[in-house]
């Protein structure tokens, strides 16, 4: 896999606060934006990388997310980085179309919703949801078919069940529902930790045993992505994901120094 960095795509130091990442990457959708470079085939992949680099940078928990990457795997941060979240997970709760939105306004360039179309194609179609206090969009495109649909941007919560309401009633269309997440803990030696290799683990809430590759020089705290193992999809969703912890096993002799305070105490 092609390697590469969400902060220098942006032009920005990796402990740039939130506002200059906001920042930088208006300045990027602005250079790059496709009405601006219609005899330039290569910004539109420059813009999609500036697109994925800001939906990563801007999510406080994405980005705590890769800069463990970055400390761990360096330069190949990107590759381990997209094994673990994909598309749909990048771009989920973006707020990429209010910027784009703002930016056509005040430039007299095309709506998000033309722009988009460009980049995914003729079958590409917004849902509008309103409730009080919250506004936005959701992006999917047609299938080969062009008669069913699939989200390219789902949201969770209250407004992911406004949204799915809204597109069931007014096209029939039926969202498929991603099955919920789960977290758990595995404990492993610090040698193992240090080394890299697959430990068995058994995930209790389904009773199965499983395999799990750890990485090598990972760090205590850190989280493991097992796609498909958490809960199961609804109406054809992709079931959830199941996210280990590491915990590392403490020596014997602190066990007993443990137990021993506890007696004390």
């Amino acid at each position: 896999m092609e390697q590469k960095d969400y902060y220098q795509i942006l032009g920005v130091e990796s402990n740039t606060a939130q506002q200059k990442i906001k920042a930088a990457y208006r300045k990027l959708a602005l250079e790059y934006h496709p009405d601006r470079n219609k005899d330039n085939p290569a910004a539109t992949d420059r813009m999609k990388e500036i697109n994925e680099s800001y939906a990563v940078l801007s999510d406080p928990e994405k980005r705590k997310q890769y800069d463990a990457f970055r400390q761990t795997y360096g330069s190949s941060a990107y590759g381990h980085f997209r094994q673990n979240w994909s598309d749909q997970d990048i771009f989920r709760g973006s707020d990429i179309h209010q910027i784009f939105e703002e930016i056509s306004r005040a430039f007299g360039f095309r709506n998000f919703d033309e722009i988009f179309k460009d980049f995914y194609g003729p079958g590409y179609r917004t849902f509008e949801f309103r409730r009080p206090g919250a506004f936005g969009k959701v992006f999917f495109t047609s299938s080969a078919g062009g008669d069913a649909y699939t989200p390219k941007f789902p949201l969770g919560g209250n407004l992911g069940k406004l949204i799915r309401y809204g597109l069931k009633k007014k096209w029939g269309i039926e969202w498929p529902e991603k099955g919920k997440d789960r977290n758990d803990i595995i404990t492993i030696s610090p040698e193992l930790a240090q080394s890299g290799g697959k430990i068995r683990y058994l995930y209790q809430k389904q009773s199965r045993e499983l395999v799990v590759k750890i990485p090598r020089g990972i760090k205590e705290g850190q989280r493991i992505r097992l796609k498909g193992m958490g809960d199961d999809g609804k109406g054809g969703g992709e079931p959830g994901d199941l996210y280990v912890k590491i915990r590392f096993k403490k020596p014997f002799s602190r066990k007993i120094k443990n137990f021993m305070k506890q007696l004390r105490s």
